[in-house]
């Protein structure tokens, strides 16, 4: 990939961040929106409408450094683990998905076990979908690395919102996170060389 193909990848998935983050936080944070409507406020309003693009921007990046530390991390797995390694990030995807529900169930209090199942089961379906595209567009063995890419490379990066206090935050970030993890490896293969099959 040359720096042109690099910095096309960069401010676009940039601008996907701030762009979807802006919208959630219509649905998520609506009350910080009708504190400045309420009397109408321009200089609050047009601050939240910054904050809230900035914060997108930077799950933007969190999301850029985790889908390059991924490209990495699955080269090393692939020479050290070898036949090994579709294995192991199916157990990885397993322990993370067994983590987002039991762990956080533990660390609820007073909640059912529900609301923590069905995110792991969403998060779950749609990984599989990306990765079946990916597959789909590349080859079948691109799969199962999608898959751990988007479950559980997608999970770490979301661990910050995790541990806050609230369900606004937690929503807030893994939206933008998870369009822009998808975004970057749907579109990895078209700018690497579009007529090969890349993993």
């Amino acid at each position: 990939m040359n720096s042109r193909k690099w910095v096309r990848l960069f401010l676009t998935t940039l601008l996907i961040g701030g762009v979807i983050t802006l919208i959630s936080s219509f649905i998520f944070k609506q009350d910080a929106y009708l504190e400045v409507l309420q009397p109408f406020q321009l200089f609050e309003l047009v601050g939240l409408l910054l904050f809230f693009s900035g914060l997108g921007f930077i799950f933007s990046i969190i999301s850029q450094m985790g889908f390059f530390a991924y490209l990495t991390v699955n080269q090393f797995g692939k020479s050290v683990f070898r036949s090994f390694w579709v294995p192991v990030q199916l157990f990885l995807v397993a322990f993370t998905l067994f983590d987002l529900v039991y762990f956080r169930y533990q660390a609820s209090e007073n909640s059912t076990v529900w609301p923590f199942l069905w995110t792991a089961v969403g998060l779950f379906a749609l990984s599989a979908i990306i990765a079946y595209i990916k597959a789909k567009e590349t080859k079948f063995n691109a799969f199962i690395p999608a898959l751990f890419f988007m479950v559980v490379v997608t999970t770490v990066e979301w661990v910050p919102a995790l541990r806050a206090q609230g369900s606004d935050y937690v929503w807030l970030m893994v939206i933008p996170l998870f369009i822009c993890n998808a975004y970057q490896l749907l579109l990895l293969h078209r700018l690497t060389n579009p007529g090969k099959e890349t993993a």
